[in-house]
């Protein structure tokens, strides 16, 4: 008798005896008994679903030639979401790496020693660039990070029942995909949504928070110190969602006076992944504490007087009442944090800054080539994006179509106006490849890209250039060989419980029950380097499986519609 090693063979636990004896425990003679007594007939499926299983090889051959019908492009969208190299030895032995990625959220501290340090570093790395005192080890995603910041400073201009305060104000640069999960947060809570230029936004008592863009989603760079100032001064906190990356070159809000920070960590060596899964961040001020969405890992002492790391606050439905929670804690992003943690770990402060100013400087390069072109660059401060007016729709509509034709996508802002957002996979010829397609638009040869003195200062004014140090902590300036890095992550990996060394006691939303084949498909570049604001034709291949596990689910479930909105972190 041959054996058929087929997938659920493979992955599925029981052999025929251990099922045998399950079935003689509990005296039924078949699984068909076992069903016809437990499961009433009249809500049963009595016909088999569509579709057959496939061996994990077929599934591999399917799924490579799903990923073939997405187009890999050079995006330079921005807006939230950037090229970023993730580097080899993370991407080995934590992204790819079951020691890592099967247990995934950190329930019990006791077994998770090597997660919880992973988790205070991605902490103390938002922390420090952010300017605030306190930051948790996760959101689900930048937008949900916002709307978060929104109800918390719900809560705390809200404290008695005196207050009344019940507006919150958002400028209209901030990030489109942003805007609509506040707004689609707001309306069950009765939150009235204002939305402006906040230059322009006089204070009003009904209001009791705020949320500005740093950099805007233009790529604009605002002082919004006198703005923070008027709002505290008439009782209205401001949350501010922030780019990592720039915020090594720039003034942190923090220290503009923010009450909130939050962002994602994306380009902090995660791919854009058709937008995610990504981790966010919420860094607040000491006061806020006790209201903090999520959790934040702090350092103790076990009894033996060793540094230990515990879960210091975690608000969870389970173990508090649910009237009282903040938040869920499985809308973490663990891993994801782990690996912008250890992405800043293996940089280093020197490294990262090297890589925030060689953007920057790649920026600048252009907008020098653009301007000898003829093109108006419209920010007057910028980190890594630039506004480009073309002067017509005519000239801007073959500035797209051309960057089409080699595999370049622009943001298109407007009729006339387009936007490109640099990142750190930029390269001196992809500069040129961009000035040859402005170029070309205007009937012109590409410019020769000028290079930058060394002595040249960043096009960021005095007041708006970051001062204070950051990642100053020993763990970041230790481990910048690959040798010591992957000493580093197998020590923490070794202080944990994983599928590797035994079944996992707690379960939920992680990825423990992912098989290592449906996991390999997350590094290749057609899932992985797709900009989710891309042409709806290079992702037709995503648009395939969307597709197919809507109408699987549907058809399971006997529903009309499935929605695939992520709410937790096992969104991947």
């Amino acid at each position: 008798m041959t054996v058929d090693r087929s997938f659920a063979d493979r992955h599925i636990g029981p052999t025929v005896e251990d099922l045998s004896e399950m079935l003689s425990t509990v005296k039924v003679s078949s699984l068909t008994e076992l069903i016809d007594q437990t499961i009433p007939s009249d809500i049963r499926i009595h016909t088999p679903l569509s579709g057959e299983g496939q061996s994990e090889q077929t599934y591999l051959d399917t799924i490579r030639q799903i990923a073939r019908e997405n187009q890999v492009y050079r995006s330079y969208i921005g807006l939230g979401y950037y090229g970023t190299l993730m580097p080899a030895v993370i991407q080995r032995n934590i992204f790819e790496n079951p020691g890592w990625y099967t247990q995934y959220t950190p329930y019990q501290s006791e077994i998770a020693q090597g997660r919880l340090e992973a988790l205070l570093n991605f902490q103390t790395l938002i922390s420090d660039l952010t300017g605030l005192p306190i930051a948790n080890a996760s959101l689900l995603d930048e937008g949900t990070a916002a709307a978060e910041a929104m109800t918390l400073l719900h809560r705390l201009v809200n404290r008695s029942a005196a207050d009344s305060r019940h507006a919150f104000f958002i400028d209209r640069q901030i990030f489109p995909q942003t805007r609509d999960v506040i707004i689609g947060r707001a309306l069950p809570l009765g939150i009235e949504i204002v939305e402006g230029n906040y230059a322009k936004f006089v204070e009003e008592k009904r209001f009791f928070g705020a949320l500005l863009q740093y950099p805007n989603q233009l790529g604009q760079v605002n002082d919004y110190r006198d703005f923070i100032t008027s709002m505290h001064d008439a009782g209205i906190q401001v949350a501010v969602a922030t780019d990592l990356l720039s915020l090594l070159m720039l003034t942190p809000p923090g220290e503009m006076g923010a009450d909130v920070v939050v962002g994602s960590s994306q380009r902090f060596g995660v791919p854009i992944g058709f937008g995610g899964p990504h981790a966010a961040f919420f860094a607040a001020r000491d006061e806020a504490i006790r209201q903090i969405p999520g959790r934040i890992i702090g350092v103790s002492q076990d009894s033996s007087g060793r540094t230990a790391f515990r879960m210091a606050l975690q608000t969870r439905e389970q173990h508090i009442r649910r009237e009282k929670a903040t938040s869920n804690i499985c809308t973490a992003q663990a891993l994801l944090a782990i690996l912008a943690g250890m992405y800043a770990t293996y940089h280093g402060p020197k490294g990262l800054l090297a890589i925030a100013q060689r953007v920057h400087g790649f920026a600048r390069q252009l907008e020098k080539g653009l301007k000898n072109l003829g093109f108006n660059q419209c920010n007057k401060t910028y980190f890594d994006t630039l506004c480009i007016d073309t002067n017509n729709a005519e000239t801007a509509s073959r500035i797209h179509r051309l960057g089409q034709e080699i595999g370049i996508n622009l943001r298109s802002i407007d009729a006339q106006r387009i936007g490109v957002s640099l990142d750190e996979t930029v390269r001196t010829q992809d500069v040129n490849d961009l000035l040859s397609i402005f170029a070309g638009a205007v009937d012109q040869k590409t410019p020769a890209l000028e290079q930058l003195s060394k002595h040249e200062q960043p096009i960021i004014p005095d007041a708006l250039q970051r001062e204070t140090p950051v990642l100053t902590h020993s763990i970041f300036n230790r481990f910048h060989s690959e040798t010591q890095m992957l000493r580093y992550i197998k020590k923490l990996e070794s202080r944990d419980l994983a599928l590797t060394t035994s079944m996992i006691p707690l379960g939920s939303c992680t990825m423990k029950l992912n098989a290592t084949t449906e996991m390999m498909p997350l590094s290749w570049p057609e899932f992985a380097d797709i900009h989710p604001f891309a042409p709806a034709d290079q992702s037709a291949g995503y648009r395939r499986l969307f597709t197919e596990l809507s109408d699987a689910l549907g058809e399971i479930t006997g529903l009309p519609g499935v929605s695939l909105q992520p709410n937790s972190g096992a969104q991947g």
